[in-house]
Parts: structure tokens; C-alpha cells; sequence
């Protein structure tokens, strides 16, 4: 019988199995392994019992993807929420959780939140730069379920993973797809803006058959250091298409002249700012590159 973890608590596992949801443990052949059981794992169950609804983890079956940090597998697609005003938007978080989304092949969802807080409008000139890129985004007002209903239809089929910084609004997000405190909801410090994390594991909820969303820890870091500094030209969408006007092979498009890239952008044809965090997020992972050895 095979089924989806949709809960890790400790070394349990909730696993949905049709309609059923049974409690069950993994072997200990996993850990000589050196492979765990995830979340968003699909797997095959062993020692099923119907009275107690218990059993055991046997097999995981092949993964689609698997993400170390918050450890979750199977992802296909990332809702990444950004508030438009406390916190402010972190857009240099959210250009490399999207260069992780392509390098992984995942489909992603940019969700502009808490779009009543800003007077000025401001989240408008990011929602261009990042449609003009190619990515679709919503602007939401969760705690009013303003644009909720559009991301819910996006999410369908999916095994949905929503990312932010803490205090961004995932949770009331959630809460607002559902309709009812699925999530604790945070606060927001008034002493300093930044979220305080409520959320401590992660779980899938279903919406529908086949649709599932993860809360995920809050986290204000995220690591890409599984992608190499001479892939990361690949892991940002807009680049491809002037690659192979670089004048040079392995070009880093930053020093080097004739680049196609930089051509682009001194045409407007790639966004200045973003450009600027790409070399940014190239120079930090030179320079972890440059520590292994």
C-alpha cells in the first residue's frame, strides 16, 4: 500500500493513504542508509493496521526533488510571500529562493501580501519587474482573503510550498485558503517590524484531491550553495535568452567585456537592481566555493 507523508512529529510519520491517514514509523534500515523519511515523500507501507489506522514506513519511493532546508520532498511548485510593508519586502531572499526554485526545476508563485499597508504603492513596481521577467504574481490582502481565490486555482494539482521570512503573512494566508485556523498565526514585533516564528514543523494540508500546501518554518536566511557560482546564469530566467551573445566562454557576466548580459541591461532589457542582487548572490557563492578548499 503506498501513501504521502503529510506530518513529521519526531520519528512519526502521518501518512495519507486514500482517505485514510495512518500513524506509522520508518525501518531501521533507512538510517543505514543514511536516508530519512520526509515530508511530501511518497511511500510504500508495510504492517498496515485498520483497527489502530498504524504501520510501517517500507520503501520510499523515487523523489522528484528534495530540499535540505526545511527538509521536504516532491515539491512542485513554491508560493513565495513577500509583505509589501512590515516587514519590508526582501527582495534579495526572494531572487534566490527563485534561482533554488529554477535550478530545482519547480514552478513558482511570487504572492505580493499586506498590499493596504503601502500608501505609496510601491509593490506595483515590483510586481512589473518580476512579471516582466516572467513569473505570475498576485497581490493579496490576507486578513481580508483579498486574492485568495486567484491563488487558490494556481495551486491546484500541486504540492504547494509557501516561503518567506516570518512575519509576511503565510500563515494568515493559509488560514484565509482554509477559512479557519489551520496555522498559528505570528505577531508582528512592534519594536522592531520583524516577524516573531510560530511555525515549528512543517505539514501538509489538503485543499483538494491531489492539492496540498506546506507551512514551513519561518527562516530570514536561505542557502543555495548547492548551486554552483557558474551555474547560477541558468537560475535566472531572463539571462538565457542573451547568454549566447557573450563574446566569451564561462562568461561571469560582470567583468568581462562584450557581454551579452550586461548589454542587456545597459539596454533595459534586464532589470538593473536585479541584475545587481545576481552578482551579489555570484559573489557569495564564490566565495563559499573558495572556503571548501
Amino acid at each position: 500500500m503506498q501513501g504521502l507523508i503529510i506530518e513529521n512529529i519526531s520519528n512519526l510519520y502521518k501518512v495519507k493513504s486514500g482517505e485514510n491517514v495512518y500513524t506509522t514509523t520508518a525501518r531501521g534500515k533507512f538510517k543505514k542508509d543514511e536516508i530519512i523519511p520526509v515530508v511530501g515523500d511518497f511511500v510504500e507501507l508495510a504492517e498496515v493496521d485498520n483497527e489502530k489506522m498504524e504501520a510501517v514506513i517500507d520503501e520510499i519511493l523515487p523523489r522528484k526533488n528534495y530540499v535540505k532546508r526545511p527538509k521536504v520532498s516532491n515539491i512542485t511548485q513554491l508560493v513565495f510571500v513577500l509583505s509589501s510593508k512590515h516587514p519590508k519586502p526582501d527582495l534579495l531572499m526572494l531572487d534566490k529562493q527563485l534561482a533554488f526554485a529554477e535550478f530545482l526545476n519547480i514552478k513558482s508563485i511570487i504572492v505580493l501580501n499586506k498590499i493596504d499597508l503601502d500608501e505609496k504603492t510601491e509593490f506595483k513596481t515590483i510586481k512589473k519587474i518580476y512579471e516582466n521577467v516572467g513569473y505570475k504574481v498576485i497581490e493579496t490582502q490576507a486578513n481580508e482573503g483579498n486574492g485568495v481565490k486567484e491563488l487558490v486555482k494556481l495551486m491546484k494539482n500541486n504540492i504547494n510550498v509557501f516561503s518567506g521570512n516570518s512575519g509576511v503573512g503565510k500563515s494568515t494566508l493559509i488560514n484565509s485558503i482554509f477559512n479557519e485556523n489551520v496555522t498559528l498565526e505570528g505577531e508582528i514585533s512592534q519594536k522592531n517590524k520583524r516577524g516573531k516564528n510560530t511555525t515549528t514543523s512543517i505539514k501538509l494540508y489538503e485543499i483538494d484531491k491531489d492539492t496540498y500546501i506546506a507551512d514551513t518554518p519561518g527562516f530570514s536566511t536561505f542557502e543555495i550553495s548547492e548551486i554552483e557560482s557558474n551555474q547560477l546564469e541558468n537560475c535566472f530566467k531572463e539571462f538565457k535568452q542573451y547568454i549566447p551573445n557573450c563574446e566569451f566562454v564561462g562568461c561571469t557576466h560582470i567583468k568581462e567585456g562584450n557581454c551579452g548580459i550586461k548589454q542587456a541591461v545597459e539596454e533595459g532589457k534586464i532589470n538593473l537592481e536585479r541584475y545587481n542582487r545576481f552578482i551579489k548572490i555570484y559573489s557569495e557563492l564564490k566565495d563559499k566555493e573558495s572556503k571548501k578548499w
